[in-house]
């Protein structure tokens, strides 16, 4: 039996939780998976809008709206960039700089990937290194833009693929870790006549796991 998804914050308009990796948030997976969307309105018995994704393989915060006006307010911050959105994401190799900013566009193809191109829409990236290990960095990621795979996407352009990732990388999965690092741990919006909504969710345990195993490996190194 599946367990409960971890309620994060709620109140009478929008409900976020902490999303497993592995978890699809909207229909579209395999015959007989049921989205998280899904799952959680059918526990509750009340329609929830989804005001954001996250990929699968990803875990942490994902923010629902349960009414039609909350979701129409909420989308509206994330479409005018005021969505505060962060990200912790192990990556391949040692950055040499302690912050940077990508700013290269990024363009969707057939195969549900992205990748950096010219003809593609304005994305833009912060980051900040949090703890180098011995062959991989602990980033601090805050997403200026909402592209489809826009994290993974631009650290894979860096030359820094995030440890774990399918899609992108030349080993894959990268690093051989058993799952996609990349964790959504904060997230702020102040809807138009709503409360602010201030989220922030703790790295999980599988995350940990293999972060400590960085650390050793560091250690004997």
């Amino acid at each position: 039996m599946r367990a409960a998804v971890k309620i994060l914050y709620e109140d009478e308009d929008f409900l976020a939780v902490d999303k497993p990796a592995g978890r699809l948030v909207i229909p579209g997976g395999a015959p007989g998976e049921v989205a998280l969307v899904d799952e959680l309105s059918a526990e509750r018995g009340q329609k929830l809008w989804v005001v954001h994704r996250l990929d699968r393989d990803a875990s942490g915060i994902v923010l629902f709206a349960k009414n039609a006006a909350a979701h129409r307010a909420a989308c509206l911050e994330f479409e005018r960039r005021r969505a505060q959105k962060r990200y912790w994401a192990a990556v391949l190799g040692r950055l040499a700089e302690d912050e940077g900013e990508i700013r290269q566009p990024l363009r969707e193809y057939g195969s549900g990937r992205a990748g950096v191109d010219p003809r593609g829409k304005p994305a833009q990236t912060r980051y900040r290194v949090v703890e180098r290990l011995d062959s991989a960095t602990l980033l601090e990621v805050e997403p200026l833009t909402g592209r489809r795979h826009q994290v993974r996407a631009h650290l894979y352009w860096l030359g820094h693929p995030v440890l774990g990732d399918r899609l992108y990388g030349q080993e894959r999965p990268v690093g051989k870790a058993p799952r996609l690092m990349l964790h959504a741990c904060g997230l702020v919006i102040k809807p138009e006549g709503r409360r602010t909504v201030a989220v922030s969710s703790e790295l999980p345990e599988d995350f940990r796991e293999v972060l400590e195993e960085l650390r050793r490996e560091k250690g004997r190194s």
